[in-house]
Protein backbone atom coordinates (compact mmCIF):
# COMPACT_ATOMS: atom_id res chain seq x y z
CA UNK A 1 0.00 0.00 0.00
CA UNK A 2 1.07 3.67 -0.92
CA UNK A 3 0.79 6.39 0.83
CA UNK A 4 0.81 9.81 -0.25
CA UNK A 5 0.92 13.23 1.54
CA UNK A 6 3.09 15.45 -1.15
CA UNK A 7 0.26 15.91 -4.16
CA UNK A 8 3.28 16.31 -6.41
CA UNK A 9 3.88 12.50 -5.87
CA UNK A 10 0.91 11.71 -5.85
CA UNK A 11 -0.04 13.41 -8.95
CA UNK A 12 3.24 11.35 -10.83
CA UNK A 13 1.65 8.26 -9.00
CA UNK A 14 -1.91 9.17 -10.59
CA UNK A 15 -0.97 9.57 -14.26
CA UNK A 16 1.76 6.65 -13.66
CA UNK A 17 -1.89 4.37 -13.63
CA UNK A 18 -3.00 5.62 -16.51
CA UNK A 19 -0.13 5.40 -18.51
CA UNK A 20 -0.01 1.69 -16.99
CA UNK A 21 -3.36 0.85 -17.83
CA UNK A 22 -5.90 3.53 -19.77
CA UNK A 23 -8.49 1.71 -18.96
CA UNK A 24 -8.24 1.15 -15.30
CA UNK A 25 -10.84 1.28 -13.03
CA UNK A 26 -10.20 2.87 -10.14
CA UNK A 27 -12.72 3.15 -6.79
CA UNK A 28 -12.06 6.10 -4.01
CA UNK A 29 -13.31 5.97 -0.62
CA UNK A 30 -12.96 9.67 0.92
CA UNK A 31 -13.30 9.63 4.62
CA UNK A 32 -12.16 11.52 7.75
CA UNK A 33 -10.23 8.63 9.44
CA UNK A 34 -11.14 7.16 12.34
CA UNK A 35 -12.23 4.41 10.45
CA UNK A 36 -15.00 1.59 11.37
CA UNK A 37 -16.39 -1.24 10.26
CA UNK A 38 -18.75 1.07 7.80
CA UNK A 39 -15.97 2.67 5.86
CA UNK A 40 -14.53 -0.36 5.32
CA UNK A 41 -17.52 -1.87 3.93
CA UNK A 42 -17.32 0.93 1.45
CA UNK A 43 -13.73 -0.53 0.34
CA UNK A 44 -14.68 -4.12 0.33
CA UNK A 45 -17.79 -2.84 -2.41
CA UNK A 46 -15.14 -0.38 -4.30
CA UNK A 47 -12.50 -3.66 -4.43
CA UNK A 48 -15.01 -5.65 -5.79
CA UNK A 49 -15.86 -3.43 -9.12
CA UNK A 50 -12.53 -1.97 -9.44
CA UNK A 51 -8.74 -3.10 -10.57
CA UNK A 52 -7.54 -0.04 -8.10
CA UNK A 53 -9.00 1.65 -4.57
CA UNK A 54 -7.74 4.17 -3.37
CA UNK A 55 -8.76 6.11 0.25
CA UNK A 56 -8.33 9.08 1.44
CA UNK A 57 -7.91 10.43 4.90
CA UNK A 58 -8.21 14.52 5.65
CA UNK A 59 -10.37 16.10 8.42
CA UNK A 60 -11.49 19.22 6.70
CA UNK A 61 -11.67 22.01 8.76
CA UNK A 62 -13.60 23.92 6.28
CA UNK A 63 -16.89 21.61 6.42
CA UNK A 64 -16.77 22.28 11.18
CA UNK A 65 -18.59 25.42 12.18
CA UNK A 66 -17.65 24.62 15.64
CA UNK A 67 -14.14 24.87 16.31
CA UNK A 68 -14.73 23.05 19.67
CA UNK A 69 -16.51 19.50 17.36
CA UNK A 70 -12.80 20.27 14.91
CA UNK A 71 -10.93 19.84 18.14
CA UNK A 72 -12.67 16.87 19.34
CA UNK A 73 -12.88 15.07 16.39
CA UNK A 74 -11.31 11.34 16.60
CA UNK A 75 -8.06 11.41 14.56
CA UNK A 76 -6.01 7.64 14.71
CA UNK A 77 -3.67 7.98 11.76
CA UNK A 78 -1.31 4.81 12.46
CA UNK A 79 -3.86 2.61 13.20
CA UNK A 80 -6.21 3.93 10.20
CA UNK A 81 -3.31 3.19 8.09
CA UNK A 82 -2.88 -0.66 9.83
CA UNK A 83 -6.65 -0.82 9.19
CA UNK A 84 -6.45 0.13 5.30
CA UNK A 85 -3.30 -1.93 4.92
CA UNK A 86 -4.98 -5.06 6.28
CA UNK A 87 -7.81 -4.34 3.94
CA UNK A 88 -5.42 -4.17 0.71
CA UNK A 89 -5.94 -0.95 -0.17
CA UNK A 90 -3.96 -0.26 -2.87
CA UNK A 91 -3.37 3.57 -2.15
CA UNK A 92 -4.01 6.26 0.63
CA UNK A 93 -4.02 10.07 -0.04
CA UNK A 94 -3.33 11.97 3.62
CA UNK A 95 -2.82 15.84 2.77
CA UNK A 96 -2.25 18.56 4.77
CA UNK A 97 -4.76 21.60 4.92
CA UNK A 98 -2.05 24.05 3.16
CA UNK A 99 -1.63 21.44 0.30
CA UNK A 100 -5.16 21.13 -0.59
CA UNK A 101 -6.24 23.99 0.28
CA UNK A 102 -3.53 26.77 -1.33
CA UNK A 103 -5.98 29.45 -1.50
CA UNK A 104 -6.86 28.79 1.82
CA UNK A 105 -10.53 28.79 1.17
CA UNK A 106 -11.27 31.67 -1.08
CA UNK A 107 -12.62 29.78 -3.66
CA UNK A 108 -15.10 27.15 -2.86
CA UNK A 109 -18.32 25.38 -4.05
CA UNK A 110 -21.96 26.76 -3.11
CA UNK A 111 -25.23 24.86 -3.67
CA UNK A 112 -28.37 27.12 -3.20
CA UNK A 113 -31.30 25.42 -2.18
CA UNK A 114 -30.84 21.68 -0.33
CA UNK A 115 -28.09 22.14 1.22
CA UNK A 116 -29.67 24.69 3.17
CA UNK A 117 -32.37 22.75 4.87
CA UNK A 118 -32.04 19.84 7.46
CA UNK A 119 -28.30 19.67 8.67
CA UNK A 120 -27.30 22.70 6.58
CA UNK A 121 -29.86 24.89 8.74
CA UNK A 122 -28.37 23.98 11.77
CA UNK A 123 -24.70 24.04 10.59
CA UNK A 124 -24.37 26.94 8.35
CA UNK A 125 -21.44 26.37 5.85
CA UNK A 126 -20.88 22.74 6.40
CA UNK A 127 -22.07 21.58 2.87
CA UNK A 128 -19.81 24.68 1.33
CA UNK A 129 -17.23 22.59 2.93
CA UNK A 130 -18.06 19.44 1.73
CA UNK A 131 -18.31 20.23 -1.55
CA UNK A 132 -15.61 22.04 -2.32
CA UNK A 133 -13.67 19.16 -0.25
CA UNK A 134 -14.58 16.54 -2.49
CA UNK A 135 -14.47 18.91 -5.66
CA UNK A 136 -10.66 19.17 -5.36
CA UNK A 137 -10.53 15.65 -4.27
CA UNK A 138 -12.57 13.81 -7.17
CA UNK A 139 -9.90 16.34 -9.43
CA UNK A 140 -7.23 15.06 -7.65
CA UNK A 141 -7.77 11.10 -7.75
CA UNK A 142 -9.96 11.08 -10.61
CA UNK A 143 -11.96 8.22 -9.74
CA UNK A 144 -14.34 5.91 -12.15
CA UNK A 145 -16.67 5.63 -9.21
CA UNK A 146 -16.45 6.96 -5.34
CA UNK A 147 -18.44 5.29 -2.78
CA UNK A 148 -20.51 7.10 -0.01
CA UNK A 149 -22.49 5.62 2.48
CA UNK A 150 -26.50 6.12 2.90
CA UNK A 151 -26.33 6.82 6.72
CA UNK A 152 -25.16 10.71 5.60
CA UNK A 153 -28.20 11.00 2.59
CA UNK A 154 -27.97 14.55 2.44
CA UNK A 155 -24.59 14.65 1.77
CA UNK A 156 -25.12 11.58 -0.67
CA UNK A 157 -27.86 13.48 -2.97
CA UNK A 158 -25.98 17.26 -3.05
CA UNK A 159 -22.73 14.89 -3.95
CA UNK A 160 -24.18 13.48 -6.83
CA UNK A 161 -25.72 16.76 -7.61
CA UNK A 162 -22.61 18.65 -7.49
CA UNK A 163 -21.06 15.54 -10.07
CA UNK A 164 -24.05 16.64 -12.17
CA UNK A 165 -24.29 20.53 -11.99
CA UNK A 166 -20.34 20.08 -13.21
CA UNK A 167 -19.90 17.01 -15.56
CA UNK A 168 -17.81 15.22 -13.50
CA UNK A 169 -16.82 12.14 -14.92
CA UNK A 170 -17.56 10.01 -11.61
CA UNK A 171 -20.40 7.92 -10.58
CA UNK A 172 -21.34 7.95 -7.18
CA UNK A 173 -22.20 4.83 -5.34
CA UNK A 174 -25.01 4.58 -2.64
CA UNK A 175 -23.49 2.11 0.24
CA UNK A 176 -26.15 0.83 3.36
CA UNK A 177 -26.07 2.02 6.57
CA UNK A 178 -23.89 -0.16 8.74
CA UNK A 179 -25.20 -0.62 12.46
CA UNK A 180 -23.94 -1.57 15.36
CA UNK A 181 -25.99 -4.91 17.22
CA UNK A 182 -28.29 -2.79 18.28
CA UNK A 183 -29.05 -0.67 15.43
CA UNK A 184 -26.81 2.38 16.33
CA UNK A 185 -25.53 3.53 13.14
CA UNK A 186 -21.81 3.48 12.80
CA UNK A 187 -20.19 6.54 13.07
CA UNK A 188 -16.59 8.06 13.90
CA UNK A 189 -18.66 10.28 16.44
CA UNK A 190 -20.06 7.33 18.38
CA UNK A 191 -16.34 7.31 19.92
CA UNK A 192 -17.13 10.39 21.95
CA UNK A 193 -20.51 9.13 23.16
CA UNK A 194 -19.96 8.07 27.67
CA UNK A 195 -21.05 4.61 28.51
CA UNK A 196 -24.73 6.24 29.68
CA UNK A 197 -24.91 7.98 25.96
CA UNK A 198 -23.60 4.88 24.10
CA UNK A 199 -26.97 3.18 25.88
CA UNK A 200 -29.12 6.38 24.95
CA UNK A 201 -28.08 6.41 20.98
CA UNK A 202 -29.61 3.64 20.07
CA UNK A 203 -33.13 5.13 20.53
CA UNK A 204 -31.94 7.25 17.77
CA UNK A 205 -32.55 4.03 15.61
CA UNK A 206 -35.22 2.67 17.42
CA UNK A 207 -37.47 6.23 17.81
CA UNK A 208 -36.71 6.11 13.64
CA UNK A 209 -37.84 2.65 13.14
CA UNK A 210 -41.28 3.15 15.36
CA UNK A 211 -42.75 6.71 15.00
CA UNK A 212 -45.60 6.79 12.83
CA UNK A 213 -44.84 10.23 11.66
CA UNK A 214 -42.10 12.71 12.28
CA UNK A 215 -43.80 14.57 15.01
CA UNK A 216 -43.86 10.81 17.02
CA UNK A 217 -40.08 10.52 16.24
CA UNK A 218 -39.63 13.62 17.63
CA UNK A 219 -41.59 13.12 20.87
CA UNK A 220 -39.94 9.52 21.05
CA UNK A 221 -36.62 10.82 20.90
CA UNK A 222 -36.87 13.95 23.46
CA UNK A 223 -38.45 11.02 25.78
CA UNK A 224 -35.13 9.28 25.46
CA UNK A 225 -33.17 12.15 26.45
CA UNK A 226 -31.71 13.36 23.17
CA UNK A 227 -32.39 17.35 21.91
CA UNK A 228 -33.81 16.97 18.25
CA UNK A 229 -32.59 19.02 15.68
CA UNK A 230 -35.06 17.57 12.70
CA UNK A 231 -36.64 14.64 11.95
CA UNK A 232 -37.97 15.14 8.53
CA UNK A 233 -39.63 12.84 5.43
CA UNK A 234 -36.99 13.43 2.48
CA UNK A 235 -37.00 11.34 -0.85
CA UNK A 236 -38.95 8.39 0.69
CA UNK A 237 -36.31 8.50 3.58
CA UNK A 238 -37.09 9.63 7.56
CA UNK A 239 -33.97 11.94 8.02
CA UNK A 240 -32.96 12.87 11.59
CA UNK A 241 -30.08 14.53 13.27
CA UNK A 242 -30.43 14.45 17.20
CA UNK A 243 -27.84 15.12 20.18
CA UNK A 244 -26.37 13.53 23.45
CA UNK A 245 -24.52 16.28 25.08
CA UNK A 246 -22.36 17.92 22.75
CA UNK A 247 -22.13 14.54 20.20
CA UNK A 248 -24.73 15.19 17.10
CA UNK A 249 -25.72 12.05 15.51
CA UNK A 250 -27.95 11.30 12.34
CA UNK A 251 -29.44 8.33 11.23
CA UNK A 252 -32.50 7.57 8.63
CA UNK A 253 -34.57 4.96 7.31
CA UNK A 254 -36.64 4.41 4.65
CA UNK A 255 -40.18 6.11 5.49
CA UNK A 256 -41.66 2.23 4.63
CA UNK A 257 -39.86 1.18 6.91
CA UNK A 258 -40.87 3.40 9.73
CA UNK A 259 -43.04 2.20 12.19
CA UNK A 260 -42.70 -1.32 11.75
CA UNK A 261 -39.80 -2.30 14.16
Amino acid sequence: MKVFSDLVSWQDYRNALDGTDPGLGLGFVPTMGALHAGHLSLVRQSQQENACTVVSIFVNPTQFNQAQDLAHYPRQDEQDLAILRDAGVDAVLMPGYAALYPDDYRYRVTETGLSQQFCGAHRPGHFDGVLSVLMKLFHLVRPATAYFGEKDYQQLQLVRGMCEAFFLPVEIRACPVVREADGLAMSSRNRRLDAHQRQQAAGLYRALRQGENSLQVQDLLEQAGFTVDYVADFQGRRLAAASLGSVRLIDNVPVQAASHG
